[in-house]
């Protein structure tokens, strides 16, 4: 019997191929139901792999599969997607049938993260239960190890891992990550397999044992092999000769619950290894995974979640005594130690990494705030509280165990953005705006104070802790599966802080205070950066109203800036006008809630300013950034760096070459440009002389030609130039006529209007220039005599 159902299902399997590419999706989709409805679990085997494959893509990134991170709500596939992919849906109804008969899958170790890998690859049993009792070894040795999974463990490893493997995508195609398919289901699978309310929905499936076979727990004989803690060959004995495990009934209800976590976290966030970043006691791991911007937001969505999902947990179980929680319901249970036993040092790690290695730029903010998402879970507790009025009251006082237990996500992590923040250009709106978030978070009420306690209770001394012979302090990462071998709870707020600390950053770490000297030193410069900044969008929106109003509608009568060199220093395209002005209130708001942080008086804070002002004066706009003299010229120091990124300094770019040969302008005819050109080349070659003759002249002649002959540069200011420079101004500097005003879009417009004024008037076509000509020429004649009142005026 076994033959003819293979031969059936791979009949089946070859139709569903040939449909994939020639019937439309919604044909192919029902079909698809009705096979899952119709056909038996060992028919169904064999086309589940090429299924999931095809909805997922394949690990490898050659097959694509349904595009889902590129799939919006207004397509029209999208509800078709939704629909079967849904948690009540035809997929999942099918990984339930193929539960029930213990099915199993294959997934190559060498698609798991590289941490995971190496840890395999090496002989060492890795910490996640995930992986227990499921590593298959072939004849050919270590390199070919493969997972075996159970249906609904594959379906939820392939969804994750279409997130994080490089796809060829079509071009032109964008991610929108707040509602593409692929974040929309993210967030169903969690409120469906992490409810805040009521219970995890029953399998409509059950195998002949009355149960769906849950991932195995880990046997309390076999110890824990997780970082610094290696066995020799554990991985094989592990294998060979683990006892067998009776699962324990009470998991029956949560294991998928515990499934989907634990796979989302090992392939969203176990990127990096935290060996290799204790060891280096920075975040400069060598792995060559990167993250993306999508798949950091996807990341938050989980913090958020599983803030909402813990602070979900009944009243009587939040006590962390035995007592307490002694008849509470596994998924009580699950609550109650979801955030730090699952997420902690995983996400602790793969921040670190996001705060070292991305780019400076605004793009940042996706890891700002899954950081600040993390580390607010009051903010999800589902109360509808009114965000202004939850500023004020500040942080409740049952956070203050959370933050003591979380401390480097605060002070260490504070630090990073500290590090970062005075290397960017905070005149930027979008940068000004994460310092502002940063600083709005930190200056709740009684955060600062619950994180000087945190740090008061590290700095404990060593007495305080028993059994001091034999320190090894807990890491998040122990345990595996909490319902078979829950470790004693530990009361003692002190060892619990130190065993947080010591855990992510190894033994020998040496811990910075937030509140300390040194930090206290850092921020204080940033105060010194953001006030420096706000000088400088007050200077750019000054400059931006100044240049809107020379270049208003006046200006097209000649009386505008005739600056073509004039640029904003010190901000992005955007960031004038309304920019500008969110710029300057995001970085005050930021000084305010920084002195309410660190416990500045205006005192201080005016002694800070008075120190910046000294260092400034008037024309520090135009003084060159602060420099050394090096072997081939000046050298930018930090300093300089800092001013030229904050606006506050910046080196004098112009053009300094002939006039007549600067590039075509967007708002210049090149036609025009260039005829105009060869004319006033042929007339200066003539009459140069003449032209020289009559611009030497002393006299109101000699005033008037040099107002049409010479060339702007003629009039420059006496500043320091190089003798090459010199030697250009000078060739630039002889009397010459000069028709490119002419080719300007600006100026045709302007004769264009007068041409029509003069046909209103019954004036020719000569007669309109012949006055047009005369009105420029009186327009000089005025020039000449009242121009030098005008501008001492």
């Amino acid at each position: 019997m076994a033959a003819p159902a293979l031969q059936q299902s791979s009949f089946l399997l070859a139709n569903l191929k040939v449909d994939s590419t020639t019937k439309p999706f919604l044909q192919r989709c029902q079909e698809l139901v009705k096979v899952i409805d119709d056909y038996p679990a060992k028919e169904l085997h064999l086309i589940f792999p090429w299924l999931v494959e095809s909805v997922f893509g394949s690990l490898d990134g050659v097959i694509v599969g349904w595009n889902l991170r590129f799939l919006q709500a207004r397509s029209n596939e999208y509800n078709i997607v939704m629909d079967f992919l849904d948690p009540s849906g035809p997929m999942m109804k099918l990984v339930y049938k193929l539960q029930a008969d213990e099915y199993k899958y294959e997934i190559p170790v060498s698609f798991l993260p590289g941490p995971v890998k190496a840890s395999i690859q090496e002989g060492v049993l890795p910490d996640c239960p995930l992986f227990h009792n499921k590593l298959q070894f072939p004849l050919s040795g270590l390199q070919t190890l493969s997972l075996a999974l159970n249906p609904f463990e594959y379906y939820m490893f392939m969804f994750a891992s279409s997130l994080i493997t490089p796809k060829n995508y079509p071009l032109g195609q964008h991610v929108s990550s707040s509602d593409n398919a692929y974040f929309v289901l993210v967030d169903t699978y969690l409120k469906y397999f992490l409810p805040t309310e009521g219970s995890v929905p029953p399998s409509p499936f059950a195998d002949n044992r009355g149960s769906v076979s849950p991932s195995a727990p880990r046997a309390p004989s076999v110890p824990f092999a997780g970082y610094g803690i290696h066995s020799t060959s554990l991985l094989k004995r592990h294998i060979s000769h683990q006892p067998s495990v009776t699962a324990d009934p009470a998991a029956q209800e949560i294991w998928r619950s515990e499934a989907l976590l634990q796979v989302f976290v090992e392939m969203w966030l176990h990127h990096y290894s935290l060996e290799m970043y204790q060891k280096l006691q920075s975040p400069q791991v060598k792995e060559t995974f990167t993250p993306t911007e999508e798949h950091v937001l996807v990341v938050r969505l989980l913090v958020k979640h599983l803030h909402a999902f813990s602070c979900s947990l009944k009243p009587e179980q939040v006590s962390s005594s035995p007592s307490a929680h002694s008849h509470a319901s596994p998924l009580e249970e699950f609550k109650r130690v979801v955030v730090q036993r699952f997420v902690q040092q995983k996400l602790y790690v793969f921040l670190q990494h996001c705060f070292g290695h991305w780019p400076l730029d605004a793009s940042f903010r996706a890891v700002l705030e899954t950081w600040l998402s993390y580390i607010q879970p009051w903010r999800y507790t589902g109360e509808n509280t009114n965000p202004q009025t939850d500023q004020n009251k500040g942080v409740p006082e049952k956070w203050g165990l959370f933050v003591q237990e979380n401390l480097l996500m605060y002070t260490k992590l504070f630090q990073g953005f500290l590090n970062r923040v005075v290397r960017i250009d905070l005149v930027n709106v979008k940068n000004a705006l994460m310092v502002f978030r940063v600083a709005k978070v930190f200056a709740q009420p009684n955060l600062s104070e619950m994180i000087q306690k945190g740090e008061q209770l590290f700095l404990e001394p060593e007495h305080v802790l028993h059994h001091r012979q034999h320190r090894v302090f807990l890491t998040p990462s122990h345990g595996g599966s909490f319902l078979s071998a829950r470790q004693s709870v530990v009361t003692d707020r002190v060892f619990r802080v130190k065993s947080h600390v010591y855990g992510l950053e190894g033994q020998d770490c040496q811990y910075k205070q937030m509140f300390g000297t040194e930090l206290r030193g850092a921020v204080l410069k940033l105060i010194q950066i953001i006030a420096q900044a706000r000088q400088t969008a007050k200077r750019i929106s000054d400059q931006s109203a100044e240049v809107a109003a020379n270049n208003s509608f006046m200006s097209w009568f000649g009386m505008g800036s005739p600056d073509l060199n004039y640029t904003f220093n010190g901000g992005e395209v955007d960031d004038t006008g309304e920019c500008v002005k969110k710029t300057h209130e995001f970085l005050e708001r930021s000084l305010d809630y920084l002195c309410q942080i660190f416990r500045l008086n205006a005192g201080q804070l005016s002694q800070l300013m008075a120190t910046l002002s000294s260092g400034q004066d008037d024309g520090n706009s135009r003084q060159l950034p602060d420099c050394v003299q090096g072997e081939n010229g000046l050298i930018l120091t930090d300093l300089g760096r800092m001013q030229i990124i904050n606006g506050l300094r910046r080196f004098e770019i112009e053009y300094q070459g002939d006039p007549e040969l600067q590039p075509i302008r967007s708002y210049e005819n090149a036609v025009l440009v260039r005829l105009f050109f060869k004319i006033s080349s042929l007339v200066n070659e003539r009459f140069g002389g003449h032209m020289e003759a009559l611009c030497s002249r002393p006299d109101f002649l000699g005033r008037l030609g040099r107002h049409y002959l010479a060339s702007p540069e003629a009039m420059a200011d006496g500043r320091q130039r190089s003798p090459e420079t010199w030697r250009t101004v000078e060739r630039n500097r002889r009397p010459r006529l000069s028709l490119r005003a002419l080719a300007s879009y600006r100026t045709l417009l302007m004769l264009l209007l007068l041409y029509l004024f003069g046909v209103l008037f019954s004036f020719g076509p000569m007669s309109s220039t012949l006055l047009i000509l005369t009105g420029g020429f009186l327009y000089g004649l005025f020039i000449t005599l009242f121009g030098d009142k005008l501008k001492s005026q």
